[in-house]
């Protein structure tokens, strides 16, 4: 495994800058669901299932206005939107923790649909800063880093909330917003290559040019993955409570995490990448039988090792693919429906695992979870095998159109493959690609 791949994209311009601000901002954006969680059922004296609908009512929000959000970036550029949706959370984050329940319910609605997009902005500026024979290691250091925010934000949200209060610990992720959105409005990361056409007002895409079966079972299998992965996390919990291991959850969760980095570590570095389908399929497969582990935490940690190792691995094919999928001036609206399909997969995910586990026992969660994950893979099959059919009918032509692409200065070979393009990276003594 060589690390040429890092360091040539962490060479690029505007990337390095990009990835150490969007990770920073996504902390807080990972926060507030147990800080809302928190202040509901220890301010507002309610139960979980109170503090569920508000949560859900978060997320339906955002899964809603992210591709909303994308449109308007696209169309009218960053700097808006994120004056608009800073102000929003600001403004939602500083005033929820003084109302009573019903008011606050509604409140969720509207601060998720006004979400600060970190996420997508990231994925959005990433597909125009990188060259599409960088964006596999620029994608994978984007899942490595929202992994560490996710790891971060939570802990820090109940780190706050149990010392300090839920109530201050939602002002705490109100500040964190505003200083999120100034800092990636100073930022201002670029949202089109310099070889796009620039943001125009009055330029439109429409959506049957580039939302077509192949996006859409990228979609699908980006919200499996997700429903995967948060029901996994739920079916950990549950096996090891029943068992009498809880104290072990957090040493699991640990591992499972960190498998997860290795492999998303490793998969950036490779050549060639791989279709969304062909990691996804054996991470819900290997998923099914994790429940076998009974309570016995170290075999429980072992078993989640395989799929675990495939999981920012496929996060990072999917943003790849929809990068590669969508034209410049429809990206901003695509990179929103993706992270709406990741937001919708995280909220089916744990209620699914629940439902299942209350029914039957804890084992078979994980059955739940990977069960509907292949199922899903099925169902997006068929788009896998029409494309790979195309590109074997178009494979005549490419060597013609290598070589013109040669005769024109290009640096990199970026024929389509199985996975996407064919990054050849530059040699130890070679300058950095820009």
């Amino acid at each position: 495994m060589t690390l040429t791949p890092y360091r040539e994209t962490l060479a690029l311009r505007g990337i390095r800058s990009l990835l150490i601000v969007a990770t920073l901002a996504r902390i807080p954006i990972t926060a507030g669901t147990v800080v809302l969680t928190l202040h509901v059922t220890v301010d507002l004296g309610l139960g979980y299932g109170a503090a569920g609908l508000v949560g859900a009512a978060f997320t339906v929000g955002s899964s809603l206005g992210a591709p909303v959000l994308g449109r308007i970036t696209d169309r009218k550029g960053l700097r808006p939107v994120l004056v608009l949706t800073t102000a929003a959370e600001v403004t939602f984050w500083a005033t929820a923790q003084a109302m009573p329940y019903w008011a606050l319910l509604v409140a969720a609605l509207v601060g998720g649909f006004l979400t600060l997009p970190a996420f997508a902005v990231a994925r959005q500026s990433i597909a125009a800063l990188a060259p599409e024979s960088h964006r596999l290691p620029a994608f994978a250091l984007d899942s490595i880093t929202t992994e560490l925010s996710f790891m971060a934000g939570p802990a820090l949200g109940v780190l706050v909330s149990t010392t300090a209060g839920p109530r201050v610990a939602m002002l705490t992720v109100g500040a964190g917003i505003l200083l999120s959105g100034v800092g990636l409005f100073l930022l201002d990361p670029p949202i089109r290559g310099t070889d796009e056409t620039p943001i125009s007002a009055g330029e439109r895409v429409p959506r049957s040019t580039w939302l077509k079966p192949r996006l859409v079972a990228i979609l699908a299998i980006t919200s499996a993955a997700t429903l995967v992965l948060s029901g996994t996390d739920v079916a950990v919990v549950a096996v090891l409570q029943n068992a009498g291991e809880v104290e072990w959850t957090g040493a699991v969760l640990g591992l499972w995490a960190a498998y997860s980095l290795v492999g998303g570590f490793a998969y950036g570095t490779v050549r060639r990448g791989l279709p969304p389908l062909a990691l996804f399929a054996p991470m819900a497969l290997l998923t099914i039988p994790v429940g076998l582990a009974g309570g016995h935490w170290w075999l429980l940690a072992l078993l989640l090792l395989p799929a675990g190792a495939l999981c920012a691995p496929t996060i990072t094919a999917t943003a790849d693919a929809v990068s590669r999928l969508t034209p410049a001036a429809a990206r901003g609206e695509a990179m929103g429906w993706h992270n709406s399909s990741l937001t919708v997969g995280v909220a089916l995910g744990a209620p699914l695992a629940g439902v299942v586990m209350d029914t039957w026992s804890p084992a078979w969660g994980f059955a739940a979870v990977g069960g509907v994950g292949v199922v899903v893979a099925v169902l997006a099959l068929p788009a896998e095998l029409r494309r790979r059919r195309e590109q074997a009918a178009a494979e005549p032509a490419e060597p013609v159109e290598a070589a013109e692409a040669l005769e024109g200065g290009s640096v990199g070979a970026l024929g389509d493959g199985a996975g996407g393009p064919v990054a050849e990276f530059p040699t130890e003594e070679a300058a950095p690609t820009r």
